[in-house]
């Protein structure tokens, strides 16, 4: 597929006035250092940058090259996009002599145009090469994994990412499959699935699951976000914002289990002798959770999974 054909593919940012108006860019916070963990195609950071003051700073990392040549094209001063996970945040940050950053978005899952092009494996929709990798510079592919991984190991990627309650009829599919044929595509994959899965939720299709438990396997998505927040946190200033935009409940679960750790600190004995002034306090302050409003999701029916957590940390919380 030519440049010019990817081009095509489009993406409608979900929560985009919401998101950039929870960093609070108003006032002196516009001549700050921001952070967008994943650029994707641009929304948020072209929004931020739209916001930011001639001071203002924004960092932006994503993982895909197609993200990365798109960020490319914005010419301003003000922005840098790096090559690589927001897990590497605080690692690019200090490379770069910034000990804190005002305000930190991050929009998890996948583009529309990453599922929309066939070429990159994501969907099920249309047959293209079984890769699923959001950088295609690195790592193995889905096709690679799912070519010399033991059956339980399937199982288990499938299960505990998929939440799949067929997943070990669909690993043993899998493994049966792949010693007939190499199962090298999204459609070769989407009907051994099919095949194995007897029943499914209306309008759901057979293979919904087993593709996301894959693709969040192969882009280790969930190990990165554990460390993304914490390396967020880190380097989050007082008053700073943290912003994130999970589409699936495995990633919300991790963003809210994070956030409640950090405003419901645990007490210790009362009948202890400790000051009150040394007794552990709270870090972060909850300020919104949002979902996509009823217009948005007939707009963009992709909207409709998503929930935004805002928090902010606190003055004088540990590092």
């Amino acid at each position: 597929m030519s440049v010019s054909q990817k081009e095509e593919f489009t993406h409608q940012t979900v929560l985009l006035a919401e998101a950039v108006d929870a960093l609070a860019l108003a006032g002196d916070r516009a001549t700050g250092i921001y952070v967008d963990g994943t650029f994707g195609r641009g929304g948020h950071s072209r929004r931020i940058l739209q916001q930011l003051g001639p001071s203002g700073r924004l960092l932006a990392f994503d993982k895909d090259t197609q993200a990365i040549a798109n960020a490319l094209q914005i010419n301003d001063s003000r922005f840098e996009i790096v090559h690589d996970s927001f897990a590497s945040m605080a690692d690019e940050l200090a490379a770069r002599n910034i000990t804190q950053v005002d305000g930190i978005l991050m929009d998890l899952g996948i583009s529309s145009p990453q599922v929309d092009d066939a070429g990159r494996g994501f969907s099920f929709r249309s047959d293209g090469p079984l890769d699923m990798r959001m950088d295609t510079t690195r790592g193995i592919s889905a096709a690679e994994w799912l070519a010399t991984e033991d059956e339980q190991m399937i199982r288990e990627v499938i299960k505990n990412y998929g939440e799949e309650r067929f997943a070990f009829q669909i690993a043993k599919a899998i493994v049966a499959g792949r010693q007939v044929k190499p199962i090298s595509s999204t459609r070769q994959l989407a009907e051994i699935v099919a095949h194995a899965v007897k029943t499914r939720e209306k309008g759901k299709d057979p293979a919904t699951r087993t593709f996301q438990a894959i693709r969040i396997f192969i882009n280790k998505e969930l190990e990165d976000l554990e460390i993304g927040l914490a390396a967020a946190y880190s380097c989050l200033a007082p008053h700073g914002r943290m912003v994130v935009i999970s589409f699936h409940s495995l990633e919300d679960r991790i963003v809210k289990q994070f956030f409640a750790s950090k405003v419901n600190v645990e007490q210790p004995d009362r009948r202890l002798p400790i000051r009150t002034v040394d007794l552990p306090k709270a870090q972060m302050k909850l300020i919104a959770k949002i979902k996509p409003s009823e217009q948005e999701v007939a707009h963009n029916p992709r909207a409709r999974s998503a929930i935004m957590r805002v928090a902010e940390r606190l003055p004088g919380a540990a590092s």
